[in-house]
């Protein structure tokens, strides 16, 4: 995994060079949080790495940072995505007032013909069922205003995975998300790059 991730910062740099990944960072702990679970195994089936901008933290969703990509290994689940995953509440009424601000941008990069095709569109597994407080019901951009997280992805099958282009072939996934992340950290702050 710490090979896959240098390699795909290599290809990154190309990409989107605001986006980086590190070796010791990007890699998620192999460990699993078992103080409030039945299942008392002590580590993960899966191996996973966020790719994060380079002014932000390089956590994921709740704790902080900006919008990047991710990678997830395991057999027969392996995936990969990008966007911003449960921010808290503070990133999240950022991120509902840039989309108040400016629908029809985050529309282009949330809903645009490459993301509905590569990933089906933006992933709705978190949406309120009714308009967040503060927003009318009639807003151009209610559809969005009700996400309370930011992502696309998909499934590679295992086929996929065991190729030896296999880093080719994220990137080009992560490619395909670059206008969704980029939105959503200008929405934050955090600037895209011409070159690292």
């Amino acid at each position: 995994m710490r090979e896959f991730v240098e390699e795909m910062d290599d290809r990154l740099a190309r990409i989107a060079p605001e986006i980086c990944g590190d070796a010791r960072r990007s890699v998620f702990r192999i460990y699993r949080d078992i103080r409030f679970s039945h299942d008392k195994r002590p580590y993960k089936t899966h191996a996973a790495c966020w790719f994060y901008h380079r002014d932000s933290d390089a956590k994921v969703g709740r704790d902080g940072g900006g919008a990047g990509f991710y990678f997830h290994l395991e057999p027969g689940r392996s995936q990969t995505g990008g966007g911003l995953w449960m921010p808290g509440p503070p990133v999240l009424a950022q991120l509902r007032r840039a989309i108040d601000e400016d629908p029809r941008g985050f529309a282009r990069a949330a809903d645009s013909p490459t993301v509905r095709r590569r990933f089906d569109g933006l992933d709705d597994e978190a949406v309120l069922t009714r308009m967040p407080r503060g927003f009318d019901e009639e807003h151009p951009a209610a559809r969005w205003l009700r996400y309370k997280s930011f992502t696309a992805g998909r499934v590679i099958t295992d086929a996929e995975v065991t190729r030896t282009d296999i880093a080719a072939r994220v990137a080009q996934d992560f490619a395909a998300l670059v206008p969704l992340v980029r939105w959503l950290n200008a929405a934050l702050g955090l600037k895209p790059a011409a070159r690292r």
